[in-house]
């Protein structure tokens, strides 16, 4: 099975959802028939039942309604900026009087500001209300096996600059390049405004309490502590994550109507594979916040060899190296599995480019991945029931071209016709979703809700 789909087709697991692979028409009759279905039902539950944790709490206070208050009003404006304090009070069911003593207290914090004033259909023109955003920066530092990248943004996720290097795998020399590189970004756009962070992506397993990197084998790195080097380097605060995760994060924060995506998975396909799973809008970490990696799930332990040592994972047959692995015919991964590979001259974008150009045989490495990616979804979809899945990466390029495949191989897993239906969507190109996660990493601990019990 190394990088070949098995000969004739998928076989059914009988439970109703017929005829998985089959032609065009076919496939989108299945496919609307379950969306028509998932749309007359409503699945949140009544409510939800938490237990509170006697050994970890947080008791209530005086200041604990007006704290949850203060966080409803500065999300509602972010997410409906511009908006007046009168339509504030009307989306939270309470007097001017309290939206006004709260507002007042985030312009004096200098977090909220007053824009415009509108036309109003009778009495005074309402004022606007406004996130303060453009001039309060994050540095946002996405570590990949091929490249990083290093992007200076506002807390909204607008981009100021962006620059790149080829990675470099010794942690002592690449910290000293991250560390050069960031102080002269933020020194060169100073006038932009003040650099409150830095967020750092990396592909692998991180601490969240100490900060070190447990596991990356795309970079050969276990037990990497890097984060005190480039804090003290550059002078700012540090937030690390891994990639998943910090889309996930992206998701929440950043994303286009982030309002409506409580549950879902986010899927990273680059130059690994994972998830980040996204539960009534918390992120799920897991006990060790080792969560997500399902890209190390083994399809087949015969299978071609992945970076993490291992056969047959996921990763192995659908990240960008397996794709192009699958296009050149010969594996890339070293045979110890252990250490970080040189880069090849032809990347995924190239199979991409040559595929549209119809070369057949990057059509077919394209079609294969997209095939895999769809078996792998169809199980996260039976596992975790997301409301929606989103895909980001590089591969996302090409998802005109794999879209079917992908179909096809989660209508080959998918148990049930609402899981069927269950919306999968490529994350918007140019979009850079593990930078935004790294920006959201600083600004998003601002809007976050308070603990509460």
């Amino acid at each position: 099975m190394r990088g070949q789909r098995s000969g004739g087709n998928p076989r059914p697991c009988g439970t109703g959802v017929e005829d998985r692979v089959c032609s065009n028409a076919k496939l989108k009759t299945i496919w609307d028939s379950a969306s028509s279905e998932l749309e007359l039902t409503d699945s949140r539950p009544a409510h939800s039942v938490r237990k509170i944790d006697t050994r970890n709490f947080r008791r209530a206070t005086r200041a604990t309604s007006r704290d949850i208050n203060r966080r409803i009003v500065l999300n509602l404006v972010r997410e409906l900026q511009p908006i007046s304090r009168a339509d504030l009070s009307r989306q939270m069911g309470v007097s001017r009087g309290v939206v006004t003593s709260i507002i007042q207290g985030l312009i004096d914090e200098g977090i909220i500001y007053e824009g415009g004033t509108e036309q109003a259909a009778r009495g005074r023109r309402p004022t606007m209300l406004h996130v303060r955003t453009n001039d309060r920066l994050a540095v946002a530092v996405d570590l990949r096996f091929s490249r990083a990248f290093i992007m200076l943004s506002d807390f909204a996720g607008t981009q100021i600059a962006l620059e790149s290097f080829e990675t470099i795998f010794d942690p002592k020399k690449l910290v000293a390049e991250l560390v050069k590189r960031i102080r002269r970004l933020v020194d060169d756009h100073q006038s932009a405004g003040q650099c409150e962070g830095l967020g750092l992506v990396v592909p692998g397993m991180v601490d969240r309490t100490t900060g070190r990197i447990l596991n990356a084998p795309q970079l050969g790195w276990r037990d990497v502590d890097i984060v005190g080097a480039i804090s003290k380097g550059t002078g700012l605060p540090v937030y690390i994550e891994n990639a998943p995760f910090a889309c996930a994060l992206a998701q929440v924060w950043l994303g286009k109507d982030n309002h409506n995506h409580s549950n879902f998975v986010y899927l990273t396909v680059s130059d690994g594979v994972g998830a980040g799973i996204v539960v009534n809008g918390e992120l799920l970490r897991g006990a060790f916040n080792t969560a997500g990696e399902f890209g190390h799930i083994p399809l087949d332990p015969h299978g071609p060899q992945c970076l993490c040592g291992a056969h047959g994972c996921w990763e192995a047959y659908t990240s960008n190296q397996a794709t192009v692995s699958r296009y050149l015919g010969r594996e890339l991964v070293p045979v110890s599995g252990k250490q970080p590979q040189q880069p090849v001259p032809l990347g995924i974008e190239d199979i991409i480019t040559r595929a549209r150009r119809g070369d057949g045989k990057a059509s077919s490495a394209l079609e294969v991945t997209g095939h895999y990616l769809g078996v792998g979804i169809g199980g996260l979809i039976n596992g975790l029931n997301p409301g929606q899945v989103f895909v980001g990466g590089e591969i996302t390029a090409a998802w005109d071209l794999i879209e079917r495949a992908v179909r096809e191989g989660i209508l080959e897993r998918v148990l049930t016709r609402s899981a069927a239906a269950t919306p999968v969507t490529p994350e918007q190109l140019g979009g850079y979703p593990r930078l935004r996660g790294a920006t959201a990493l600083v600004a998003a601990p601002h809007f976050a809700a308070p603990s509460i019990a």
